[in-house]
């Protein structure tokens, strides 16, 4: 590599290293923090729902402006992912014990004796991450936890101690599908003879693997080897035999895995991280979706039928059609609340009037409806109320039904209509609606609400 002067070669440019100088750094923070940014208008009850995907966002940002590599311990129960752990570091720093399932939590181990740092951070560290078992009993919970690693993980370390059963082989594709680093650890590699060892090997880095792991990533290790049988002879000829247990043998995955962050430790944090980002701001754009149409949905029934019965019990002529109008700019405006978007009452109004006219005979439907019940009303000086409560009531209702569907389409395209027209949108609303279903259901709850009415009768 040329350099223009000694005092200044690339590696000696104070921005060479320095993660805000490097653009794909930028991209990647830029990635996380517009993540977290766009959730920020949520509702207090949107904000509940996606909380914990928040805080995970957060954590993500923080470990990437900081440089911090995460190399996830991934595999079934009893493969010896703690004992790979402490090998590598050195000490018996997370928990092993002979019985399946030992792991409950995550351990997060910083690795320190490695000598990586990634270039242009202070405090870069490489930390390893143990995991619960994949399978164990009534560990779902623990199972889905050591996923949510993975899928934080800049490098995934995959430990076996056997041939991949069904468990092992489905979790290993989806985490190739994440298309980040992952190395398939044999560990425990002591119990198997040379040849099945081999053999072993040879199955790991064939064709049924082949595009899931490398095969210069599949290695070896024996982290916490069985003990062994020696033959002491002393000087006067006598023997006598004495267990030990030999050192961990896990050199050549030590090695490869500080090959691999040589060669792409800063692009690994940066990818992993939008990468991370992205399918979490998929998912919480998906719940949110989901908890505005919920929402949405009950509100305009709830109107619908607030509606209903305020314009069928109403005993005034006329001011229960004016106050149903009131009604539906009222949840115009709630629905714009829930979907982020303010609009005032007399806009509402506004948007009420424009969708009723492109509706057409639903307008002109409901205001015959409720203009020959009002004369009626009128003509038997408010006691006609009861009898014509059930086909103006579910009338008016259905009308309401119509503006908030409508309504709700237009602040799903951020207070559009779209490519479509008004007219094009409500078409298709009418038809998709099952008319006589949503009478039904506002005929049934004027008729509770008459049912309660100790006047009613009379």
């Amino acid at each position: 590599m040329t350099t223009t002067s000694k005092e200044h070669g690339p590696h000696d440019d104070p921005s060479h290293d320095d993660p805000s100088h490097d653009d794909t750094f930028l991209a990647a923070i830029e990635t996380v923090r517009g993540a977290i940014q766009q959730f920020q208008g949520c509702s207090e009850k949107e904000r509940k729902e996606l909380q914990h995907d928040l805080d995970e966002l957060s954590r993500m940002a923080e470990k990437l402006e900081s440089g911090r590599v995460e190399i996830v311990v991934f595999g079934e129960i009893s493969t010896g992912k703690s004992a790979l752990v402490n090998a590598l570091v050195g000490d018996d720093l997370t928990q092993v014990n002979v019985q399946g399932g030992w792991t409950k939590d995550l351990w997060q181990v910083p690795w320190e004796g490695t000598g990586y740092c990634v270039p242009g951070f202070a405090q870069s560290e490489v930390v390893l991450v143990d995991t619960p078992g994949l399978n164990e009993v009534a560990g779902a919970e623990r199972g889905e936890m050591a996923r949510t690693a993975a899928a934080r993980a800049d490098l995934v370390l995959f430990v076996t101690d056997s041939d991949l059963n069904e468990t092992e082989f489905s979790a290993l594709e989806d985490l190739a599908a994440s298309h980040k680093p992952m190395l398939l650890v044999l560990n425990k590699s002591d119990l198997y003879r040379r040849e099945e060892r081999e053999q072993l090997l040879t199955l790991f880095r064939g064709p049924r693997l082949a595009g899931l792991v490398e095969p210069k990533n599949v290695l070896t290790t024996q982290a916490d080897p069985r003990e062994v049988e020696y033959v002491l002879e002393a000087a006067d000829g006598s023997t006598r035999t004495e267990w030990r247990k030999p050192a961990p043998k896990i050199e050549d995955l030590r090695v490869r895995i500080l090959e691999v962050l040589e060669a792409e430790g800063k692009a690994l944090i940066a990818l992993n991280a939008a990468m991370f980002a992205a399918d979490k701001s998929d998912r919480m754009a998906a719940l949110r979706v989901r908890l505005r149409e919920d929402r949405a949905a009950k509100t305009i029934m709830g109107y619908a039928v607030t509606k209903s019965l305020a314009v069928a019990l109403n005993p005034l002529p006329v001011v229960d059609v004016l106050g149903g109008t009131a009604v539906d700019a009222t949840m115009v405006v709630t629905l714009g609340r829930i979907y982020g978007i303010k609009i005032t009452t007399s806009n509402a109004r506004a948007l009420v009037t424009s969708i009723l006219k492109a509706a057409g005979w639903v307008w002109l439907s409901e205001a015959a409806v409720s203009y020959a019940s009002s004369m009626f009303k009128a003509l038997t000086a408010g006691f006609g109320s009861v009898a014509t409560a059930l086909p103006q009531g579910a009338a008016a209702g259905y009308g309401s039904y119509i503006v908030g569907q409508a309504a709700r389409y237009y602040f799903q395209h951020g207070a559009s209509w779209g490519d479509a027209s008004p007219k094009q949108v409500i078409t298709q609303i009418l038809a998709n609606t099952d008319k006589e279903s949503v009478l039904q259901q506002l005929k049934a709850e004027i008729k509770k609400k008459i049912s309660l009415n100790p006047y009613a009768e009379e």
